[in-house]
């Protein structure tokens, strides 16, 4: 874009550890700005705790949440942004959205989604029905319920990562495994059983395989998650939903980012992401997981070339300047150009 644009980013900034390094919208901020634009946060979370007497969230939600509105409809009318983006912060709703846009009438207005299931998630569709983009980590059925709702684009963008944090490190012993697995066995609105929980239920009966934040096993937060995966010869992703096209957690960036060779579950058209040999390697079943995984723990120099590769092309191709580009390009003309950026017709697998 020719001009330096003034971009407001509505987040929840979390001061937990765990979110320190897996947070999407300071990588996005940082993209934004190595591209010439001013970005400002507001964090709508941190914003209802400081203006409520109460620890409840919902007592918060209820009786709080026009005073937040009220300072963000003044920071919005102060800045005069040129672009608002959303990450669907919990409490903020279509009315917070209609507000801003009474205070910036010119501005476009952004929502992007990390999540499945959106039409399960509060406010969501409707806040999206709201804004002029909507852009989520997937292409496929979850993508297609903000475009069923009428929403005016919708686009898949990639989880993005941040080469200056987001690399290999030197890590002691006490990091090393042979396979590592980091999350959750499950997604709390999942109703369907997934490969994922079979997958990491034999996993955790296995010595060879470190398991943090589920069976029982300690979470893993701030720097320590990166030197663990700095650590791994093999990184595990699995998704907690059903294949859906394009989908997969922002764990496999965060893995391949940080240099761990990945195996992970196929999805549909993976290949135009990650390539399937080259910066990967795919599984579809427990049992093709574990032979893969024997294989390349025998064959360290195919193990490192695939890492290696891996690494490389998310730095290149997925850092946060460049999916910033193609936030910008989303503006600008209403598309962006990328391997991945064609809008095929819902395929009858992938159908709800």
């Amino acid at each position: 874009m020719r001009h330096s644009k003034r971009i407001l980013i509505i987040t929840d900034q979390s001061l937990k550890p765990i979110k320190f390094y897996i947070d999407q919208m300071p990588k996005l901020g940082k993209g934004l700005i190595r591209l010439g634009h001013d970005v400002r946060f507001f964090s709508y979370g941190s914003a209802l705790s400081q203006v409520s007497r109460f620890k409840s969230r919902t007592i918060t939600a209820r009786f709080y949440k026009y005073r937040v509105d009220d300072l963000l409809e003044v920071q919005v009318r102060n800045y005069d942004p040129d672009i608002v983006y959303v990450s669907f912060v919990r409490v903020l709703d279509a009315r917070t959205i209609a507000r801003m846009r009474d205070a910036a009438p010119n501005a476009v207005f952004i929502g992007g989604d990390g999540d499945p299931w959106p039409q399960r998630q509060k406010n969501r569709v409707e806040t999206a029905k709201q804004l002029d983009i909507v852009t989520a980590t997937n292409d496929g059925e979850f993508l297609k319920v903000y475009k069923d709702a009428g929403v005016r684009c919708c686009a898949f963008m990639p989880n993005m990562c941040d080469p200056d944090i987001d690399r290999r490190y030197e890590v002691s012993d006490k990091w090393r495994c042979d396979i590592l697995w980091t999350g959750k066995v499950g997604h709390h609105a999942a109703s369907d059983k997934t490969l994922r929980e079979d997958l990491v239920g034999e996993m955790a009966k296995r010595s060879n395989c470190t398991l943090y934040g589920c069976r029982g096993r300690e979470k893993i937060a701030g720097i320590d998650y990166l030197y663990a995966i700095s650590g791994a010869r093999i990184g595990v992703n699995a998704n907690s939903c059903k294949l859906v096209r394009l989908y997969s957690s922002d764990r496999l960036t965060h893995y391949l980012a940080c240099g761990a060779f990945v195996l992970a579950e196929r999805m549909p058209d993976g290949d135009l992401l990650f390539e399937d040999g080259r910066h990967l390697r795919y599984f579809s079943t427990v049992d093709e997981f574990f032979d893969l995984a024997e294989w390349y723990l025998a064959h360290e120099a195919e193990r490192k070339k695939i890492a290696d590769a891996g690494m490389k092309h998310v730095h290149e191709e997925f850092n946060s300047v460049k999916i910033a580009g193609y936030l910008l390009d989303l503006v600008e003309k209403g598309s962006y150009s990328a391997p991945w950026s064609c809008d095929p017709e819902i395929s009858p697998e992938t159908e709800s």
